[in-house]
């Protein structure tokens, strides 16, 4: 999922902890909202900063050592890395989902999610790999390795995304931050290292296949050995097809959310001129970071979202830690307007300083979106995230008839995700049932 100062450096824990206030251990029911809670979200929010803050300095120092050149052609591979990061994403819902609705089931889930995962790692690399002359000419690589490296490096990305899954459902924040860490850190320290010695954009990609191999070390250091797991066995199915489907369902939904928190990049190259599509770029810079900002609350979220019993109260609070970073973050954007635009590229886009604020808004309004989205595969109401692909046909025809300008543009997209926000949030809350009154 889609991204701060310090890594937490705590061991892993591969016995589940003894079950307190802030959460129970595998089994163990459903998570408290207390402080405890809130410890696990600064974990979590630190962890996730510095997983994205990492991933975005190696894209500085590629973007430098390589030049414009070379830069094009990696950017080129990162940009289908992330469309093939949605089956790992994916089975992480999945995993996370089954395993907080059916905790007695965990046993069988787990082993049923690594079989599935190792299974889809090695399909969609073998695939990627073989379509590698494909790729070559598709993304204009003229490197036939580094478009089969594509393939390699899906292999770890998806098994990390089953690892994490298997974690955040059983709510072991602790070595869940620690394989977010090493899903950054790796990265830019190691292929730092490396495009400086060689800067060529078959190095950088095999910097970031090798980076992606040290947050799969960490997950299976912490899922190497089982503690003492509570196994009342339920008759949900969880066989391998069951979690295939629900994979399934569960990738056309996230990648519908991505299509529609990307298109209007597309659509300004093609309805403004270059200085105002270039403009709107800039502003964009403060939507992405004000839609990774709150990544921590889905991740802390969604285990209890998955459960019947607390996913009302899980879904209100969580989309009011989202609301009120969003209404911080708006505020900033506005009031602060002058350091704003130093983030979103300096005096160069100084046409666009007056509207940042409103970049913001969009932003918060796709953080909450990614938030409902989440909220309805944990409820396996995987038809109704459709929705997004419809606001995505919306956004493409209202932005060719209505909009000529970065204002025009911005109010379209902004309008356009306010009523998909609407139109999820409703069914969102009504799916989720009032929270069961906790045993005596």
């Amino acid at each position: 999922m889609i991204q701060a100062p310090v890594a937490p450096c705590e061991t892993l824990h591969v016995v589940p902890e003894p079950s307190t206030p802030a959460h129970d251990t595998v089994g163990g029911g459903t998570a408290k909202l207390t402080p405890g809670a809130a410890t696990n979200g600064s974990v979590l929010a630190v962890a996730i900063g510095v997983m994205n803050i990492a991933t975005y300095g190696f894209t500085i120092v590629a973007a430098r050592a390589l030049g414009p050149q070379q830069y094009g052609a990696f950017a080129a591979v990162m940009n289908l890395l992330i469309v093939v990061s949605v089956a790992s994403l994916a089975l992480q819902a999945t995993a996370a989902r089954r395993i907080a609705s059916t905790p007695g089931d965990v046993r069988e889930i787990e082993d049923g999610v690594r079989r599935v995962t190792l299974r889809a790692a090695l399909g969609l690399g073998g695939v990627l790999v073989l379509a590698a002359p494909l790729l070559n000419v598709a993304l204009r690589l003229e490197s036939l390795l580094t478009a089969a490296l594509v393939g390699l490096v899906a292999v770890p990305l998806t098994v990390m995304g089953g690892q994490a899954g298997i974690l955040q459902g059983e709510r072991r924040w602790k070595p869940l931050a620690l394989l977010y860490v090493a899903a950054g850190v790796p990265r830019l320290v190691l292929g730092t290292g490396l495009i400086l010695w060689q800067p060529e954009e078959l190095v950088a990609t095999f910097a970031v296949f090798i980076g992606a191999l040290a947050p799969v070390a960490v997950g299976w250091w912490a899922l190497r050995e089982r503690g003492h797991v509570r196994h009342d066995r339920t008759d949900v199915d969880h066989g391998g097809r069951a979690i295939v489907r629900e994979s399934i369902r569960n990738s056309q939904a996230l990648l519908a959310f991505f299509a529609v928190s990307n298109i209007d990049i597309i659509v300004a190259r093609n309805v403004l001129d270059d200085h105002d599509s270039g403009l709107y770029a800039g502003g964009l810079i403060l939507t992405k970071a004000m839609l990774f900002l709150p990544q921590f609350v889905v991740v802390l979220a969604f285990p209890d979202m998955a459960d019947s019993a607390a996913r009302r109260r899980a879904l209100r609070l969580s989309l009011g830690v989202v609301g009120i970073l969003g209404v911080v973050g708006v505020a900033a954007s506005y009031l602060l307007s002058q350091v704003a635009l130093v983030f979103v590229g300096g005096d160069d886009y100084v046409d666009v300083q007056d509207r940042l604020w409103l970049f913001a808004v969009l932003g918060t309004l796709l953080s909450m979106i990614q938030l409902l989205v989440y909220a309805l595969l944990a409820q396996e109401s995987g038809r109704l995230v459709a929705l997004p692909w419809a606001a995505l046909a919306v956004i493409g025809v209202a932005a060719a008839t209505l909009a000529d300008s970065v204002s025009s543009l911005l109010a379209v997209v902004v309008a356009v995700d306010a009523v998909l926000f609407v139109a999820l949030l409703l069914p969102a809350m009504l799916r989720a049932p009032a929270d069961a009154s906790p045993p005596d």
